[in-house]
Parts: structure tokens; C-alpha cells; sequence
């Protein structure tokens, strides 16, 4: 079996619940080699973030070309990236790879503008290079209800029929692929609809009753792009991908980090 190397680009959680050491958490479970790339170092637990320190955006480059320039990336997965100055360096280096044959064939970009504490990861300048530069470039986006509403400027969908239409919206935007999360809705089940020029699918799971959801975004990000390199389609990788989390949701409260939201379990499988 081919081994596949995943990397991360994304902001850190030292309490271990979301970021980078929450994909590389579910890089590992997923049998996928993980190596990462850090945008911020964020100070952060269960209970909220307490302070960002924003990597200087060159230095996001010079991580990047120490990791694509040596090793073989399969695929990889975006994560929190702070600020336009660190959008804009990553695009352009996911665009020289690229351009060398050596970027990853498969790359995920989780939307990520609030922490599940709902304080600010992304400034709102921001957004705007989100959409110009890298929306267009990356194979899949993974906006939450609020993150797809900042991004097409408009109100949070309250039903499926409008979360439906913003996620075509995205599409029309120039995105390959969209996975819209309808968790938000608050319904006894969690709607996503994954959206691409060819075919609509959605996708349901059992609302999980557990306070302990932190990082569910980043683990579902990083399963995608774990699992993409060994499934024939992003279906397959999106039920592989899910079916993952809720197992990992489902084992959440088995865990003791934290008093306020704590993580899911990354490795409900072996203990």
C-alpha cells in the first residue's frame, strides 16, 4: 500500500483539541504521515482563546519550502491562516509548486474564521483575499454555515434550501468542490452537502449529545485530506471522512482535557 504524506498548514492549539495537532492527530489515525506547516501560534484551551502571535507571512514561506522542496505531499489540508499578508504567501507558493509538478494533488481548505469559542481566528481583510486567491486554487472548501455566509457576504442560512443555494453560490465563485456543514441548523441530525459542477450529495450523521465538540472542523478537514489520496471520489472520502468524526464524537466524553468545551477522541480505536 502506498504510504500517503499529508501536510497541515494551520494555527496551533497547545490544549491539543484543534489545529495542528489536531490534524496531525487525525493524520496519524488515518494512517497518513503528517507534516505541518505553522501560521500561528495561538494561545488557546477549551474554554477560548486567549492570544494570537501571527507568524511573519516569510517565514510561512520558508515552512512551506522546506516541506514541498524535500517530501513527496500527497495532499494537504489549509487551516487557519490568520491574515491577508499570510493568505497571500501561501497561494503563491501552492502556485510555484505547482508549477514545478511538486504540489499536492489534493487540497482541502478549511474556512476557518472563528474558534469554536466563537472568538475571531481570520481578520476581516482577510476574507476577501480568502476568496481571490486561494478559492480558486484549492480541490475542495469546508465552510460551517457562518464561515459560508462571511465569504458570499450575506446572511446565515437559517434552512437546507438556503444552504444549498450558498453553496452553488461558491461554486459560481470558482471553487472545484464545496462541503457545506449544516451543523448550525441545530436539527436532530447534521445535514452537509457536498457540491461540485457535476453532482449534488448530502450527507447526514445523529447529532452526538456531548458538549465536546472542539476541533470538529479541523478533524474533519484533515480526514479529507487523509483519506482523498485512497478513495476513488470525494463521496467516498466524504462518508469515510465523516463516518471518522462520529466515531471520534461518539467516544468524545470518554476524555478528561478541559472544563469548558473539550476535544473529540482522535484515537477512539486504540484506546
Amino acid at each position: 500500500m502506498k504510504r500517503i504524506n499529508a501536510l497541515t498548514i494551520a494555527g496551533t492549539d497547545p490544549s491539543g483539541g484543534a489545529g495542528v495537532q489536531a490534524d496531525l492527530k487525525t493524520f496519524s489515525a488515518l494512517e497518513a504521515y503528517g507534516t505541518s506547516v505553522i501560521t500561528a501560534l495561538v494561545a488557546q484551551n477549551t474554554r477560548g482563546v486567549q492570544s494570537v502571535y501571527q507568524i511573519d507571512p516569510d517565514f510561512v514561506a520558508a515552512q512551506l519550502d522546506s516541506v514541498l522542496s524535500d517530501v513527496r505531499i500527497d495532499s494537504a489540508k489549509i487551516g487557519m491562516l490568520a491574515t491577508t499578508q499570510i493568505v497571500e504567501a501561501v497561494a503563491e507558493r501552492l502556485r510555484y509548486y505547482h508549477k514545478l509538478e511538486k504540489a499536492p494533488a489534493w487540497v482541502v481548505l478549511d474556512t476557518v474564521m472563528l474558534a469554536k469559542s466563537g472568538d475571531p481566528l481570520l481578520t476581516p481583510d482577510a476574507v476577501e483575499a480568502l476568496r481571490k486567491w486561494l478559492l480558486p486554487q484549492v480541490s475542495i472548501i469546508t465552510p460551517n454555515l457562518p464561515e459560508a455566509a462571511a465569504l458570499l457576504d450575506c446572511a446565515v442560512a437559517s434552512n437546507e434550501h438556503e444552504m444549498c443555494q450558498q453553496g452553488e453560490a461558491l461554486l459560481a465563485m470558482g471553487c472545484q468542490a464545496v462541503l457545506i456543514k449544516g451543523g448550525h441548523l441545530g436539527d436532530s441530525e447534521s445535514p452537509d452537502w457536498l457540491m461540485t459542477a457535476d453532482y449534488r450529495q448530502r450527507f447526514t450523521a445523529p447529532r452526538i449529545a456531548t458538549k465536546n465538540t472542539h476541533g470538529t472542523g479541523c478533524t474533519l478537514s484533515a480526514a479529507l485530506a487523509a483519506l482523498r489520496p485512497r478513495c476513488d471520489n470525494w463521496p467516498d472520502t466524504v462518508r469515510a471522512a465523516k463516518g471518522y468524526l462520529q466515531q471520534a464524537l461518539m467516544q468524545a466524553d470518554t476524555l478528561q482535557v478541559g472544563e469548558g468545551i473539550g476535544p473529540v477522541h482522535h484515537f477512539h480505536r486504540w484506546w
